[in-house]
């Protein structure tokens, strides 16, 4: 061994720093080994991505609504509602978080549905924590408008979600391109769907009026007034009680005009998508819409959506004498997305850029370009369609994110096709550079899309009303850049890291809006700074870096909680888990930590944590959907990012050791 490595502060810790490489080479080669395994015959990788009981909830509150649906997999879907069942009796909103009142009453509703009693003990258990969080008039206002679709609550006390909102210009300061393209995707149909009100009548035996805390006609049914007077929030109330009043005189002089302005753009969004927006609740909403619109069940657009819909399922055959079978739905499905990491991930564990793997990844990555304008064009004008987006089909949405991580892994595969890759990467990097908002950083789908007022419409209690700019994304844009050939001197660069910096915590972490939380963001912030450049020893650094130290958990692993959305004194608190892990360990070699104890426990704890197979195994959610309402858990994140985290230590470590190459394949 070298005499420099012999010097090594970690050699003093664990004896013998080759030791520790060794362990890492072949921990990087079981884990290597796994993730190629789950490569599919067309050379994506696809995950499951997981989420909370509301989708089986909604999926058989749905079916019934609109007498559709296949009755074993309603069925089996509730086996799956009540395995996630909390011991108070409601059920949570990610892994092993609190009860949340909306998820516990649809997940109620969904089984007296289903023909459960309400003396059924799971029932009963259910009733008292949903009426001791304040009961359905708790509930957000998706919940609500889904229950009045079935007699289950009133219409006049929901939000105002007029369809007419689809009329306003784009040059008007309220339009629909002034919110997220998922917020699109869900209100434009869910508009024709509160414009025509839907009505089931219930047998007595499935409503759920014990649910309610005051009675079924109580006044406290309505949306609560600010106690500030003179507020963006009541002055939307005010406008809610006034568009409220002409529904019920019948006050609309546009409503035919708007609903077949918002048919036509619902309609427009299907082609060439895995359904509108590819998302499980637009694809919902727009089944509701076109039935509400006339459309028959035999209708090929209804049939079509129903079929995108029904792909969002996940058949468990269950184990004779130990499970049930049983049925989830998916919120969206994730090919781009995993297809892009787990190539990065190979290419950095030292997979050579010309294996026939890496090059049939990239060649499906590619097909996968948009070629056509969709919502983004409206702000953007006169730039060429680029980039990707996170499913298989999804042409009028492509996203930054999904976009900057195509393109890093692109740049782990020599493609024999070198020129028509590099066309495409050329016009994907164009189109990113257009999407930069005024202050610097990159949103996921749309340019400065933050009006902040409109968080205070309503209908917007899903906390995914805008889609501002975000530190984590922009940190990805900046790693990606650089391994592109961008440098600090670039004044669009410059922009970015300034919007960066502004958003560090006063204790040195940074926000994550897509992943969990603020090791997510950290972690982000950090690759792209050391990418581009930046001098590891400036105090902004250091500070990311010492935060992550801090939060080290002491069985060597770091982990946070979901709840941390919540409570931001909660940042970094959590059970640790491979991801989060993977990602703190990430963040602190970019933030030049090659020396600290902290490094290598995160190390051992991933070694010690991964099966013999190459797995790791991971029970929390560390992907977020919606801050405090929707999270998320990627199945392939306890997979990828470990690799990419021994890989990169193996790198620094190498060539701290004076040798170029990992040593992923040159030790033994």
């Amino acid at each position: 061994m070298s005499e420099k490595v012999g010097r090594h502060p970690a050699q003093m810790l664990f004896g013998k720093i080759d030791d520790l490489l060794g362990r890492v080479t072949h921990g990087m080669e079981q884990a290597r080994d796994y993730l190629f395994a789950q490569q599919r015959e067309d050379g994506y990788w696809c995950g499951e991505l997981e989420a909370d009981t509301t989708l089986e909830s909604d999926y058989i509150i749905i079916h019934t609504l609109l007498g559709t649906g296949n009755l074993g997999r309603m069925q089996r879907a509730v086996p799956e509602i009540l395995r996630h069942q909390n011991q108070d009796g409601g059920w949570p909103i990610y892994g092993h978080g609190a009860s949340n009142v909306s998820a516990s009453v649809k997940a109620y509703f969904a089984l007296k549905l289903m023909g459960y009693k309400p003396d059924h003990p799971v029932l009963e258990r259910a009733r008292a924590v949903i009426l001791q969080l304040g009961g359905v008039t708790e509930c957000n206002t998706f919940t609500k408008i889904y229950l009045c679709f079935l007699g289950q609550y009133d219409w006049e006390a929901v939000p105002f979600v007029p369809p007419e909102i689809v009329l306003f210009p784009n040059w008007f300061w309220f339009n629909i391109y002034e919110i997220s393209s998922w917020s699109r995707a869900i209100l434009v149909p869910l508009s024709i769907a509160y414009a025509k009100k839907p009505l089931k009548k219930l047998p007595a035996e499935m409503c759920i009026d014990e649910l309610f805390t005051d009675g079924r006609h109580a006044k406290n049914l309505h949306l609560k007034w600010n106690k500030t007077f003179i507020s963006w929030r009541n002055f939307f109330l005010v406008l809610n009680r006034l568009g409220h009043f002409c529904e019920r005189f019948h006050i609309r002089p546009l409503r035919t005009l708007a609903l077949k302005k918002a048919e036509k753009w619902m309609l427009e969004r299907f082609e060439m998508s895995d359904g509108l927006g590819a998302i499980y609740p637009g694809i919902l909403n727009s089944i509701i819409a076109l039935r509400c619109l006339g459309y028959s069940t035999d209708d090929p657009q209804v049939i079509r959506a129903l079929d995108e819909f029904e792909k969002l399922g996940i058949e468990e055959p269950g184990i004779p004498g130990i499970s049930e079978p049983s049925f989830r739905m998916q919120p969206a499905i994730s090919p781009v997305w995993d297809t892009a990491y787990a190539v990065f991930a190979l290419g950095e564990s030292g997979v050579s850029k010309s294996d026939p793997r890496m090059i049939k990844a990239a060649d499906w990555l590619l097909t996968k370009e948009v070629r056509q304008k969709g919502d983004w064009a409206v702000k953007v004008r006169n730039v060429a369609p680029g980039g990707w987006y996170f499913e298989f089909n999804n042409e009028f949405y492509p996203d930054v994110d999904d976009s900057a991580m195509v393109l890093l892994g692109l740049d782990k595969v020599d493609n024999p096709r070198e020129r028509y890759q590099h066309q495409v990467s050329t016009r994907a990097i164009d189109w990113i550079f257009a999407m930069q908002c005024k202050n610097g950083g990159w949103a996921s789908f749309d340019k400065d899309n933050t009006r902040m007022v409109f968080q205070q419409v309503p209908f917007a209690d899903h906390n995914a009303m805008l889609d501002p700019p975000t530190v984590d994304i922009t940190g990805r844009v900046l790693e990606m850049l650089a391994a592109y050939g961008c440098t600090q001197d670039d004044p669009r660069v410059k922009k970015a890291i300034k919007f960066i910096l502004s958003q560090q915590e006063p204790d040195g972490s940074w926000f994550g809006r897509w992943g969990v939380n603020y090791i997510y963001g950290t972690m982000q912030v950090l690759r792209g700074l050391e990418a581009m450049g930046v001098d590891l020893h400036e105090p902004y650094v250091q500070q990311g870096a010492e935060w992550l130290r801090m939060v080290q958990n002491p069985d060597g692993g770091w982990g946070e909680s979901c709840g941390s959305y919540d409570d931001p004194t909660a940042r970094g608190i959590g059970p640790s888990t491979p991801s989060q892990t993977a990602w703190a360990i990430m963040g602190l070699l970019a933030g030049g930590d090659t020396r600290s104890e902290s490094v290598q426990r995160g190390i051992l704890y991933l070694l010690e944590k991964q099966r013999a197979d190459g797995h790791w195994d991971e029970d929390e959610y560390t992907g977020t959907g919606f801050p405090r309402v929707f999270y998320l858990a990627y199945h392939l994140y306890r997979d990828y990012f470990p690799l990419i985290a021994l890989s990169t230590y193996a790198q620094k470590f190498s060539a701290l050791d004076g040798r170029e190459s990992s040593p992923g394949y040159q030790r033994g």
